[in-house]
């Protein structure tokens, strides 16, 4: 699909023209994703010159992220309120939402029983270590949890949805992947901030 327009006024034309192209795949008798390519090129010209101006962006589509998700993470990251937040897609309100939260006395195994052994997660960790110079330190872990056994439409779409929720939260020390259990033990958060 693509839309044209052309205009002038006081001695300036411009032409503008949008394309915008779609593309579905179909992933366990569901559709999941949609990819939109849509190339933007906009010319004007004066009478010293013409200009052109392109953008280019190419992105698929993700779930949108709930103003709640923003203000559980900052609770988290300043007020120490939550030990961790677990993130899940409500599909119905298309968006990110806030599944979970933890009081900040909670274990890191309460943590990983929070999360769905056959679903797909978002989590943030506030792991709180001692250092070497025998200093007290905090550091934010994002978790994108994908087990093996999720379905492959909700690994999709989780995989499509990370950047967007990513670029929410603003202050994430470190991310994992995790696909198992062992893939993102305390052990292993401990061998990152260390």
């Amino acid at each position: 699909m693509s839309f044209r327009f052309r205009g002038g006024a006081g001695g300036i034309q411009f032409f503008l023209e949008i394309c915008v192209r779609c593309r579905s795949i179909n992933l366990d008798d569901d559709l999941i994703l949609c990819l939109f390519d849509v190339h933007l090129e906009f010319q004007f010209f004066s009478f010293l010159g013409s200009y052109d101006l392109w953008i280019e962006p190419n992105a698929s589509s993700g779930m949108g992220v709930a103003d709640h998700c923003k203000c559980t993470f900052l609770e988290l990251q300043r007020k120490k309120a939550h030990r961790y937040v677990i993130f899940r897609i409500d599909e119905k309100k298309n968006e990110v939402v806030v599944e979970k939260t933890g009081n900040p006395a909670e274990s890191y195994e309460d943590f990983t029983s929070a999360l769905p052994e056959n679903d797909c997660r978002y989590a943030l960790y506030d792991f709180d270590f001692v250092t070497s110079e025998n200093c007290q330190k905090s550091k934010i872990f994002f978790i994108a949890w994908s087990p093996a056994t999720s379905r492959i439409r909700a690994k999709m779409l989780y995989a499509t949805s990370k950047d967007r929720l990513r670029h929410e939260l603003d202050g994430v020390h470190y991310e994992i992947q995790a696909t198992d259990p062992t893939e993102m033990e305390l052990e292993v958060l401990r061998e990152r901030v260390y």
